[in-house]
């Protein structure tokens, strides 16, 4: 059995994103990039699922600058076993990433799809359900533990009142919740057979899928900055405040 999981390339989430001064985006000059979160618990949810014997194959892909090979082997030293880049400096929206993907996994012939259910860049929580509908494979969104039998996957997704236990058909997308597990850290040893692993690079123009984008970034700002709390004397001067100052009851 295949697992293929997408990787996505991020600001470091330790680092505080900046805006650029003409509010275009945000500014990636000299910041330090990593792994989107959600696709490392992907990632080791994948090598879990070939230590336990479920999967013979773990495929990594990326979709980025040629800088994103950095991540591509960040995810082959923790146990994937070859990776492949869609090498392109546009920003791709969702659905253009869910039809890049498609277009691999036409190629790979995976069994199932692992990926992180958002990064935390765009925090648009949309490319693996897309991907779903686009591959018309049943999806599990939000999973917090797999299990890969002969044919199906078993998937206990969170849900607003409690846990969810869901039966899909494989081939399968599965997105990857942030309680699925803990990932590890990848020792020197795999580091340093990771830079021998396969990692194969396509321009993304080989692939002939129409990447137009339907959406335009009008103007990036920074939150407003937290006003400072009041102290209130009685429980009827807070009611009044929210009712008069704050307006939300």
């Amino acid at each position: 059995m295949k697992v293929l999981v997408p990787v996505k390339r991020v600001i470091d989430y330790n680092v505080k994103a900046r805006v650029k001064p003409d509010q275009t985006g945000v500014d990636l000059a000299n910041v330090k990039m990593s792994m989107n979160p959600f696709c490392e618990i992907a990632v080791e949810e994948a090598v879990r699922l070939k230590e336990q014997g479920a999967v013979t194959e773990g495929v990594s892909v990326s979709i980025g600058p040629a800088q994103a090979q950095e991540t591509l082997r960040t995810s082959l030293a923790m146990g994937a076993d070859r990776a492949i880049l869609v090498q392109t400096d546009q920003d791709l929206e969702p659905l253009a990433v869910a039809k890049v993907l498609k277009a691999v996994i036409a190629e790979e012939n995976p069994d199932v799809v692992i990926m992180g259910k958002q990064a935390i860049d765009g925090d648009n929580n949309a490319t693996g359900q897309m991907l779903s509908a686009l591959l018309d494979w049943p999806q599990a969104t939000f999973a917090s533990k797999v299990e890969l039998g002969s044919g199906e996957a078993t998937v206990t997704r969170e849900v607003d009142g409690g846990l969810q236990t869901l039966k899909v058909a494989l081939p399968a997308v599965i997105t990857a919740y942030l309680r699925l597990n803990d990932t590890r850290y990848a020792s020197l040893p795999n580091i340093m057979k990771a830079k021998k692993k396969p990692l194969d690079v396509k321009e993304l123009s080989s692939l002939g899928v129409d990447t137009t984008s339907h959406l335009k970034v009008l103007k990036v700002t920074e939150p407003p900055k937290r006003g400072g709390g009041v102290k209130v004397e009685s429980a009827a001067e807070l009611v009044n405040k929210l009712k008069t100052e704050a307006g939300v009851i």
